[in-house]
């Protein structure tokens, strides 16, 4: 059960950093800051550029200030420059990314170091490869591995991975710090296509959207049409004898294609003379990557896993499709379908291709993927009259093919992406991967749908930054407390009813009543107190509420907290007289303050209270403090096992002091001739009340306790002596002598004994045998006289 406890809190910033993938499509790179908490999102390359050019702008920003880098999918303008980020910067975070992503991952990045070192091999600068495959092997051994649907908590971060689309392994990332919801789309699709699910739609909501606009405003021909065109075009071309060339990814939208021609190609057979046209993929990689996807096919749509349990063969050992391991083996003689990468025409087996093909009218170039600005793929579209070569720039190579493109870049188009913005229900949307203008026109778009929320609660505002801008958010947070274990089975058993959580500490609950019963209960405005413990961790910023009983169970972390306690009690006895007692049982006591002199043997002056009003105040061992004003003491002192020991102490001191031996004795030591108490009933009118009155100076010299009192205690332990001894005791009192102590004799023939009255011990004795027995009546005689006075 979660509780509705909570309480608001001061606005906080949601720092937004690109440092790549702004207002471009490439090297995509997203820093999120949230509750000192940063998490990195991709970290790809451009492709149009080489070297440290291609790289995000990772100078601008303290990597090792990370905590999580999250990785979407596996293309290179997301994922490339990861091993650089791991190994030649000061980043220190965790990396995560899905199974198939990593599994891909090791290829592609592998393939990606060959085709750079020898892209720069004339290049005399080694520090033009931004890693090697020493880098590569030590970034893939830190790599997470996260599933689908699960969500993991690094120190408060919580993430939890949703399919995307796009291509195999593809994740949304929603995020969760503090209560605040981020979702990140990557590259995502709304589509179903050959082999994937189109794009999941989170259960929960998100505060904030950081959502890809690759295509801005433009929308897509439905699949079905652009299937038929390509199969088409490619059919055409071949019969006349031409050549069809398919620049595509190694990975992801490759296989598409060829599950859409492996299948034309069968239906199609006697046209295509029986296997006389064939089709090729000329990538090492593709055919490297070809075991994950005949390995993850349960993780695809499900079409495609009713292909393979019908079939019992794997939908990805194509039929009519051909690895080309190199291209000098290649026979050129008649028509061929070759799918060949890298997708953007920049270099490669799909770049040496073109070159030899682009003269022929009778081929055709086919772009079915995205093409970033700055790349051949771009540039060829605009039908130039003559590309450059590759290896020699200055040569010009005449272009007669035909040139044409079909979009099967699985990226939604503006009106599945406005859709999934309506369903996700974000207020701040932050537009990313994509060029300038077509950013520019999505985001004027996305202003003009939510313009009639503009002014409300639920007005839209939408981003579109360029790299290395900043966008902060303002938010006000809640704190949501979790009421865990024994607290909502109490509730619940108590009242019997469905618990609905109101605001603080109560819960509020509504009585269900049940139609046609003759007694229906009242609705009540009655609430149930909630009594625990609030535990709030910081660090990962839960809030929980739990019983006493049940802290140890669930937060067996905790340290502990230094509580101070007090305790307060009447007393009935002299300062002096628990001062003296105090001493004798602690070593370690400091007089803090001291209004009547009653320490003036301390080594150090006590400090007189502010109002002069008879209190003392003592420090005993250090963290117990004693405080006593009038006939009210307190105690305080902080928790822990010797200061409870201390302080228990203490506490007996104080209740016990006037009843104990020691203080009879004590008490017993001065005398006033003044007057006479024989009468025991005069005692007890009077006991107990004249340490009430300050102004009673019916004391002096080193007595503690009253006159009457002390002159009737030492009576009746001389009255106990003579009921022992008879007349072989006796004792002298003298009225006029105040100043020393009652003495006593015992006289048993030869062996005489003297006993202090005063001070209940004996002072001489030369037999031990009557000294014992002596010493033994006058312990009677404290136990007997004490609970009296």
């Amino acid at each position: 059960m979660s509780s509705d406890q909570t309480q608001s809190l001061s606005k906080t910033s949601f720092k937004f950093f690109g440092l790549g993938g702004s207002n471009e499509v490439g090297r995509s790179c997203h820093i999120l800051q949230y509750k000192g908490k940063t998490v990195m999102l991709d970290a790809g390359i451009h492709p149009a550029h080489q070297g440290l050019a291609s790289l995000p702008f990772y100078d601008e920003f303290d990597l090792s200030t990370v905590d999580v880098l999250l990785i979407s999918h596996f293309h290179l303008d997301h994922a490339a420059s990861l091993p650089y980020v791991m190994q030649r910067t000061n980043f220190r975070g965790r990396v995560f990314m899905t199974h198939p992503t990593k599994a891909i991952y090791r290829w592609l990045l592998s393939d990606f170091v060959k085709v750079t070192s020898i892209g720069s091999s004339g290049s005399t600068d080694k520090d033009e490869n931004l890693y090697s495959d020493e880098d590569l092997a030590k970034s893939f051994d830190r790599i997470e591995t996260i599933d689908f649907h699960s969500t993991t908590d690094v120190n408060g971060i919580k993430f939890t991975a949703f399919h995307a689309g796009h291509v195999l392994g593809a994740a949304m990332f929603q995020l969760e710090i503090a209560g605040l919801k981020t979702l990140f789309t990557g590259d995502y699709s709304r589509e179903i296509d050959r082999h994937l699910n189109s794009a999941e739609v989170p259960p929960s909501s998100s505060d904030i959207l950081i959502v890809e606009s690759t295509f801005g405003t433009a929308t897509h021909e439905p699949r079905v049409n652009r299937e038929k065109k390509l199969t088409q075009l490619i059919h055409s071309t071949v019969l006349r004898g031409g050549r069809v060339l398919l620049p595509v990814f190694a990975l992801g939208r490759a296989q598409e294609i060829m599950l859409i021609l492996d299948e034309f190609w069968s239906k199609h057979s006697e046209e295509l003379g029986n296997g006389q046209v064939p089709i090729f993929y000329a990538s090492n990689l593709a055919r490297k990557c070809m075991g994950v996807f005949q390995t993850y096919v349960n993780m695809m749509n499900d079409d495609i896993r009713k292909k393979f349990r019908d079939s019992q063969s794997n939908p990805f050992i194509f039929k009519n499709i051909s690895y080309l391991k190199n291209l000098d083996d290649f026979q050129d003689f008649g028509p061929s379908v070759m799918l060949a990468s890298p997708g953007m025409l920049q270099n490669g087996i799909s770049r040496d291709l073109l070159e030899k093909w682009c003269p022929d009218n009778k081929n055709l170039v086919l772009i079915t993927g995205y093409s970033v600005e700055g790349t051949m793929a771009k540039y060829i579209m605009l039908e130039p009259d003559t590309i450059p070569s590759v290896n020699n720039p200055e040569v010009n190579i005449p272009r007669r093919c035909q040139i044409e493109e079909i979009s099967f870049a699985a990226h939604v188009d503006f009106r599945e992406n406005l859709e999934f913005m309506e369903k996700i229900g974000a207020r701040n949307v932050i537009l990313v991967h994509g060029e300038s203008n077509p950013m520019g026109r999505l985001k004027s778009a996305l202003l003009s749908n939510f313009a009639s929320l503009k002014g409300t609660e639920d007005e839209v505002h939408v981003f579109n930054p360029r790299n290395c801008v900043v966008v902060e958010l303002e938010f006000s947070g809640i704190k949501v407390a979790k009421a865990i274990g024994n607290i909502v089975d109490e509730v619940t058993s108590a009242l019997g009813v469905q618990v609905k959580p109101d605001l603080g500490s109560e819960i509020k609950a509504e009585q269900e009543e049940s139609n046609g019963s003759p007694d229906r209960k009242k609705e009540t405005d009655e609430k149930t107190i909630v009594s625990g413990i609030l535990v709030s961790d910081e660090k990962n910023f839960d809030l929980n509420l739990v019983s006493l009983s049940d802290l140890r169970d669930y937060h067996m972390d905790l340290s502990t907290t230094v509580l101070r306690e007090r305790q307060t009690i009447h007393i009935d006895c002299k300062k002096e007289l628990i001062y003296w007692h105090l001493c004798q049982m602690f070593g370690d006591m400091e007089v803090l303050i001291d209004d009547e002199g009653i320490t003036h043997k301390t080594q150090e002056p006590a400090k007189p209270s502010a109002n002069n009003a008879g209190e003392l105040e003592l420090k005993i061992m250090g963290d117990v403090k004693l405080n006593i004003i009038k006939s009210v003491a307190t105690l305080e002192w902080s928790q822990g096992i010797m200061n409870d020991t201390v302080a228990d102490s203490v506490m007996a001191i104080l209740l016990s002091v006037d009843s104990s031996p020691a203080s009879v004795k004590m008490s017993s030591r001065s005398c006033n001739h003044d007057h006479d108490h024989d009468h025991d009933h005069d005692h007890g009118h009077d006991h107990g009340h004249d340490h009430d009155h300050p102004e009673d100076k019916h004391y002096k010299g080193n007595g503690i306790g009253s006159e009457h009192d002390d002159l009737w205690k030492i009576k009746q332990v001389a009255r106990l002596c003579t009921e022992q001894f008879g007349d072989c005791f006796s004792y002298k009192f003298h009225e006029s002598d105040t100043a020393g102590d009652i003495m006593g004799d015992v006289t048993i023939g030869k062996t005489k004994a003297t006993i202090n009255l005063s001070q209940m011990k004996v002072a001489e004795c030369d037999s031990n045998p009557l000294k014992g027995r002596i010493e033994s009546i006058l312990s009677i005689a404290s136990d007997l006289v004490a609970p009296l006075c």
